[in-house]
């Protein structure tokens, strides 16, 4: 069984094909990388995949189900399974580390108790309790992402999509973001990873899925970026 399934998805903007003819599966647990140049595709497959967008053609299936026919209340459902991390963080600027976690809780219908229980724990998690009442104007972009991944690990999703994470940050916080993506890919999410950092993906040793122009060029097991 897939978690996640594009079947011959295609995807124009003002009559530039963007994705052509994709076909691709992500099951339960694994760790994917979709790497290329800019331009060629990777964000706009993980915005099909949270519905932030329609393909023009195809058909895009999670839990064997039918996304493109999803109302407005299974897409909210939908995004609870997906988590997103940015590369921009979009943090609450006026909310500390612990705040900013407890009202993505909050959003998601948890309990206070469940909050001041949970939120704790998730902020240990990713080596941040002794940051818990910063604001993010006094984390690094480094601790500002771990929030941004904790927030995300608040909902419980199935599936985390990390468009360019550390695109900001430098080589000894990339690593410590990876390091935390691979230890919540071990302990059962399935992680989608989007990236041009060549050195991060010949390190991991994980599924590669290389877009050039659109098409899916190459897909490996324990591939590496040859783009």
């Amino acid at each position: 069984m897939s978690l996640v399934s594009f079947k011959n998805v295609s995807k124009a903007y003002n009559g530039s094909l963007i994705l052509d003819n994709i076909t691709f599966e992500v099951k339960p647990g694994e760790f994917i990388s979709l790497v290329g140049r800019s331009g060629v595709g990777k964000t706009t497959i993980l915005k099909l995949l949270i519905k932030e967008e329609g393909p023009t053609k195809g058909r895009i299936f999670f839990d064997d189900k039918d996304i493109n026919k999803f109302k407005p209340r299974q897409v909210t459902f939908l995004r609870r399974k997906i988590g997103m991390v940015f590369q921009d963080f979009r943090l609450l600027a006026n909310r500390t580390a612990y705040e900013n976690v407890a009202f993505a809780m909050e959003v998601g219908g948890y309990s206070e108790q469940a909050i001041k229980k949970d939120a704790p724990e998730l902020l240990k998690l990713v080596n941040l309790e002794e940051r818990a009442n910063n604001f993010p104007h006094q984390l690094s972009a480094g601790e500002k992402q771990r929030v941004v991944i904790c927030r995300v690990l608040a909902q419980r999703p199935e599936l985390i999509l990390a468009d360019e994470p550390t695109g900001d940050l430098d080589p000894i916080n990339t690593w410590e973001i990876i390091k935390l993506l691979m230890k919540i890919n071990e302990l059962g999410t399935a992680i989608v990873l989007a990236t041009h950092d060549k050195e991060v993906i010949n390190t991991l040793g994980k599924r590669v899925i290389s877009l050039d122009k659109g098409k899916i060029i190459r897909d490996e097991e324990e591939g590496r970026y040859l783009i």
